[in-house]
């Protein structure tokens, strides 16, 4: 059950006379959307080989467009994780969230649809809505590992073959890498022939800045479990970095970052007994960034206070959010 189930699509044109292609170089934009807690995040960090998505039981953990990339052979995949589609709460932050998901399904060369293999929800419905019929989408069964009987899975994409003209059907779990090796494939016949885009050996467009705080909010989010409200953010002060001690020692990046939270409840929540929890989200911030950045990492956190933040327009926007 776990090749991918095929419905032949159309050849997609060749691109002939595009840039790239006397080189036979292929290059695209695919899309990963769906509703919140789907593995988009997971999916999108084995696709690239490399962790550049942060990731957490907690729903809402991916807030923002993240592009990652991945060169094989002649072929440069450009992968674009985005936020859960939100439905349940109509403030400023979700607004923007689900902005940043219509954004990124309305230029791209495929679209990967990602839902629990045997699960369709009314929220899976909504991100469906969005999915229109000139870019063809492929219906990702995620999780398939979870899924006790395997035979529930072929009535079920049966039934899914109603709901959308999917280009294709791919029952798989994003943790199993000869999964993720078959995709590629699957994803490398839609893209077109055209010249890449980036280097061969980059894997995001995103700053080391950007994935510091996205690291912090997540070993804030993955230590307070669903005690501490998705409103919360992390802001960047300060972000240096400094040569090495010594020749052939890693190069030194010092960190400071605010935690924004909406009440003071919250505040001492996030700091824990006499500072042991910030000190914990800290120390694991900071062995992952060194092992991300292959650098020295001294961070310093802080707590802030600033209720009622993610209802105002000006302030989601200040806090980095589009």
């Amino acid at each position: 059950m776990n090749d991918p189930i095929e419905s032949n699509p159309p050849a997609p044109e060749d691109g002939a006379g595009a840039p790239g292609a006397e080189t036979g170089q292929r290059c695209g934009l695919v899309a990963i959307v769906g509703k919140p807690n789907v593995g988009k995040s997971t999916l999108l960090n084995a696709l690239v080989g490399q962790k550049i998505s942060i990731t957490s039981r907690k729903a809402q953990t991916t807030r923002h467009r993240i592009t990652g990339m991945r060169t094989l052979g002649a072929t440069q995949f450009v992968f674009v994780d985005t936020p859960g589609f939100q439905t349940l709460h109509a403030n400023a932050l979700n607004r923007s969230l689900n902005k940043t998901v219509v954004g990124a399904v309305s230029d791209v060369d495929l679209i990967l649809f990602v839902v629990e293999a045997g699960s369709f929800t009314p929220a899976d419905e909504r991100v469906l809505r969005l999915l229109g019929s000139g870019i063809p989408t492929v219906l990702i069964a995620n999780k398939l590992d979870n899924v006790h009987r395997r035979g529930d899975i072929a009535p079920w994409l049966q039934t899914m073959q109603q709901k959308h003209a999917f280009a294709e059907f791919v029952p798989m779990s994003a943790k199993n890498s000869k999964d993720i090796e078959r995709l590629f494939g699957i994803c490398e016949k839609y893209l077109p022939e055209q010249a890449w885009w980036y280097a061969e050996d980059e894997l995001t467009d995103r700053s080391e800045q950007f994935l510091a705080s996205e690291m912090v909010r997540e070993k804030l989010f993955r230590l307070t479990g669903d005690e501490l409200p998705y409103t919360s953010t992390v802001i960047i002060d300060k972000f240096e970095e400094e040569p090495p001690a010594r020749k052939g020692h890693k190069r030194l990046l010092k960190i400071a970052a605010t935690i924004v939270v909406e009440r003071d409840g919250h505040k001492a929540m996030v700091i824990g007994d006499k500072g042991e929890r910030i000190k914990r989200i800290g120390t694991e911030t900071r062995q992952e960034l060194e092992k991300l950045m292959d650098a020295k990492v001294f961070i310093e956190l802080w707590v802030k206070v600033r209720s009622g933040w993610a209802d105002d327009e000006a302030r989601v926007r200040s806090f980095g959010y589009e």
